[in-house]
């Protein structure tokens, strides 16, 4: 009973962090710091949270050429290119609707599976996705939601981290994360993410050190970095796990999560469709179960 519970729990207990940084992305950008510097600090911040993780740990970490290669896949498509897009899409759109445009990613996910042939059609998870996406109709279309409508060229935007998650979930799901484990792998990706962006934060002028002022942004900035290493090793575990079409799924708790804590911490008006999106965004959820293991799949 309970090794059928354990991959429900987990996503819950994940949906709650990550749905977190969703709110804390919107305070985030709110002084006008801009994307390749909010990206650096917090991998910077992941990176110091991961390898505290390691050092406490004491589990050796033996880098080859190909975990170099592995570190840089994982930085560039789940986190360079997400929160690029996401950070972008936060300064024009309301957190709530953000929450619900991260439920697409195994609208993505899954066709990507199946294409790569690391899972099969059912129709029953078809119809979980179809419900995911018409909770994104209802919130998108209506005016209510999104009165300023020169904002909705903002929601395609918004879509370019939840692909990109996609992809990478199926990435670790087929090719594994090499001998190392999930808090390794995070820990080598923001490493490498980091020289990767720090440049570019520079010649962008981008680049801005939260020690001149610390304040509110600065804060939701740090919580979000220390949420999103811990939280995002959770999910290369379950990846590996349990699967990347199921392992998407996440994206239902952290909308519902991130819907509450942007109601509660950001006080954002709510347009009565949310609550009937949020419904079709459940029922979808419970129609996805758990895949058997891929043999073929190399597991972290």
């Amino acid at each position: 009973m309970m090794q059928r519970i354990w991959p429900y729990l987990a996503l819950c207990a994940m949906g709650a962090g990550w749905g977190a940084t969703i709110p804390l992305t919107k305070i985030a950008v709110s002084t006008g710091h801009q994307q390749f510097g909010l990206i650096f600090w917090q991998l910077a911040i992941s990176a110091v949270v991961l390898g505290g993780i390691q050092i406490l740990r004491k589990r050796p970490m033996r880098i080859t050429p190909q975990s170099f290669v592995l570190f840089a896949v994982v930085a560039t498509i789940g986190t360079i290119f997400p929160n690029l897009a996401s950070y972008t899409a936060a300064v024009h759109l309301p957190a709530t609707l953000l929450a619900i445009l991260i439920a697409t990613v195994p609208m993505f996910a899954f066709p990507i599976a199946i294409a790569l042939k690391s899972d099969a059609f059912e129709w029953r998870r078809a119809m979980g996705l179809v419900l995911g996406i018409t909770a994104v109709i209802i919130l998108v279309v209506p005016d209510a939601t999104l009165p300023d409508r020169t904002k909705l060229w903002f929601v395609p935007i918004a879509l370019i981290g939840p692909f990109f998650y996609g992809i990478e979930g199926n990435f670790l799901s087929r090719f594994g994360t090499l001998h190392h484990g999930p808090i390794q792998t995070l820990f080598g990706a923001s490493v490498i993410g980091m020289m990767i962006v720090g440049p570019i934060a520079i010649v962008t002028g981008h680049w801005f050190s939260p020690f001149d002022s610390f304040g509110r942004a600065e804060a939701a900035m740090t919580a979000s970095g220390i949420l999103h290493g811990l939280v995002y090793a959770a999910y290369v575990w379950l990846v590996a796990s349990v699967g990347a079409v199921f392992a998407s799924q996440v994206a239902y708790a952290v909308t519902l999560f991130a819907v509450i804590w942007s109601i509660i911490f950001l006080k954002e008006p709510q347009s009565p469709y949310l609550w009937g999106a949020l419904i079709c965004m459940m029922l979808g959820m419970s129609l996805v179960s758990p895949r058997k293991r891929n043999t073929d799949v190399k597991h972290v």
